[in-house]
């Protein structure tokens, strides 16, 4: 998990290398370093720690080259060091390689290359694909075919920027389940892991499949297939505002996402709601075919199944289809009951997170219909879906997701709504209900935003807790695990979410005096049950704090903060927004690091 950077054109590569590696520093790293195409050879200049290191080493500054690649490394082989950051040359010096991904049989490719009298500097899995070019380039005297036979050897997850001594004009690309983008210039082209690390200097993108190669000029990029065949690519435009990407006076990119959710919540809708019918211009499904659906799966990672898991009961209540929610990670190795009558829908932000795509594709194998719920136009899981719809967020910079989460949760309703619509299985009223509330979300969102001020000062109170406990019944109990996963993600706060009717069978040996209880009630039929689990908490000293849409007693409990009324399957896009700038205010309060919270990356590219 890293972020890889490229320039080729005629302007200095440096700075833009350097510009582009901050950009990409939400995405995690412990070391950063670049390399540039310099009059006499291949310039490597690499660090541990932090991008400001890099720029402070010697010798970046008389750097000349107009070609360029960069890299900011996560630990995968090899401890964080300077030795073991990217670029990494051969022996000769003749290639310097960066590489995302995980090489997964590098002992037997360093073990081929050291019989062959081939040497190694650092313990990563990324200094055998230089060598293993270099060893190629020897028999072929080509640097594309070098190249292509060394891919060949490679087992595992990349997206390789390489540069040539002898084609100092030259950039090869490729990748194999790991993301890689290009961005189309007038006389330049740039290359990254993501759009937002390049995107003010071009909305005009090329996204290569698997195993697929691209080899960049200044002014011309040819393309290629797996057996080295020319092939054609269509440039996408991506309409984000470099805007979008910038914190635009925020001081940090979770708090911008934050109140950027009744915008992305409007965008996300779209021109999907109409007093006719529900439409999506990305796809149309047809009666017949959902008539054969006896079951759908909803696969995803972290956030995004915390936003399948508020929507599971709205596909089952609406669709009258039976829906499981399951872990990326664990799904492929279950042996799920899959076939062509199974529908998986597969969330991810990034549309690159490697276990989900590997689901994903687990799925097709066995003759089910896929859909692909993303954020990144043109990313790797929309490409392989049968079917992919956007939530249109716009970029979500910091690690943990905010804007995201609601635009899915919002999207995932919407769809089944329209499978519902489709199948004629609820009352036009409900249809017509549930539109309704859906337009109203974004002013409801901005109304729940009110509440910054009761959420900061119940924040200045308990950030010095060591523990939290949050509770929940119905799709509350998700957003409980939800805002539990962004207090541990970004205050270091150990947390717990639990059905608030499982605490008498174990969770509640845990609660004594002063321990914090963050309940959540927004369903109008499970109030009094939710009241008495919370009572449970309080008469063993917890100090609780609830987040109710719901007319309560509000004596009863340390501190309550009210959200507009809406569906209950809605009420998630509103109860967490409290939760989200607690868990930001926490952390602000703790002097900690919002947007780059520690160990943790924006995009998992690797299983």
């Amino acid at each position: 998990m890293c972020g890889i950077i490229g320039y080729i054109g005629t302007k200095k590569a440096k700075p833009i290398l350097i510009n582009g590696l901050l950009r990409l520093e939400y995405r995690g790293y412990d070391s950063a370093g670049i390399a540039t195409v310099e009059k006499d050879g291949i310039k490597v200049i690499k660090e541990k720690g932090r991008i400001a290191n890099l720029d402070a080493m010697d010798g970046i500054n008389d750097l000349e080259g107009t070609i360029g690649i960069g890299h900011t490394r996560w630990a995968t082989h090899g401890k964080p060091s300077a030795i073991n950051s990217h670029p990494h040359y051969d022996n000769e010096k003749l290639f310097a390689v960066v590489h995302n991904g995980i090489i997964e049989n590098y002992h037997d490719l360093r073990k081929f290359l050291e019989d062959n009298g081939y040497t190694f500097l650092s313990d990563t899995d990324t200094e055998v694909i230089p060598n293993l070019i270099n060893f190629y380039y020897k028999k072929e005297n080509d640097f594309l075919k070098a190249v292509k036979l060394a891919c060949d050897e490679l087992k595992g997850s990349f997206a390789l920027e390489i540069l040539c001594k002898y084609y100092p004009d030259n950039m090869i690309v490729v990748r194999q389940d790991s993301p890689l983008v290009i961005g189309r210039g007038l006389d330049e082209n740039y290359i990254s892991s993501d759009i937002p690390a390049i995107l003010s200097f071009t909305k005009d993108f090329y996204f290569l499949n698997d195993r697929e190669f691209a080899v960049l000029s200044r002014d011309n990029i040819d393309f290629y297939d797996n057996e080295l065949n020319k092939i054609d690519k269509v440039v996408k435009s991506i309409e984000w505002n470099t805007a979008s990407a910038e914190k635009d006076g925020y001081d940090d990119f979770m708090l911008k996402e934050i109140y950027e959710q009744p915008n992305a919540i409007r965008e996300t809708i779209g021109s999907k709601l109409s007093e006719s019918k529900i439409s999506f211009n990305d796809f149309e499904i047809k009666k017949e075919f959902l008539e054969t659906i006896n079951r759908i799966y909803i696969v995803a990672c972290g956030t995004a199944m915390n936003a399948g898991l508020a929507t599971k009961a709205t596909f089952e209540n609406f669709c009258k289809i039976p829906t499981e929610v399951d872990i990326a990670s664990e799904f492929r190795y279950r042996n799920p009951l899959i076939d062509e009558h199974t529908l998986c829908i597969y969330i991810s932000q990034s549309g690159e997170t490697a276990d989900t795509i590997a689901a994903l594709k687990l799925a097709k194998s066995k003759g089910a219909k896929t859909i692909a719920v993303a954020n990144v136009i043109g990313s790797s899981i929309t490409r392989e879906a049968d079917y992919c719809i956007y939530t249109h967020a716009g970029p979500e910079i910091a690690v943990a997701s905010t804007k995201a989460y609601t635009s899915q949760v919002v999207l995932l309703n919407i769809l089944a709504l329209y499978f519902a619509e489709v199948l004629d299985r609820i009352p036009s009223s409900t249809i017509d209900s549930m539109k309704k509330e859906l337009l109203e979300l974004p002013k409801k969102a901005e109304i729940t935003l009110g509440n910054v001020a009761e959420v900061k000062n119940f924040a200045n109170i308990v950030y010095k807790e060591t523990d939290m406990f949050f509770l929940g019944r119905g799709v509350d109990y998700y957003v409980a695990s939800e805002g539990s996963l962004k207090l541990k993600e970004i205050s270091y706060i150990h947390s717990e979410s639990y059905a608030a009717g499982e605490l008498k069978h174990g969770p509640i040996a845990l609660i004594e005096n002063d321990v914090t209880v963050i309940g959540i009630i927004t369903n109008p039929n499970l109030v009094e049950k939710t009241i008495s689990n919370i009572q449970e908490v309080i008469t063993r000293g917890a100090k609780t704090l609830v987040i109710t849409n719901q007319k309560i007693n509000e004596s009863q409990f340390f501190k309550v903060i009210n959200i507009p009324d809406t569906e209950p399957c809605l009420s998630p896009v509103l109860s967490i927004i409290p939760l989200q700038l607690l868990a930001y205010y926490i952390s602000k309060e703790k002097g900690l690091d919002v947007d780059k919270p520690r160990n943790l990356a924006k995009s998992v590219t690797v299983e």
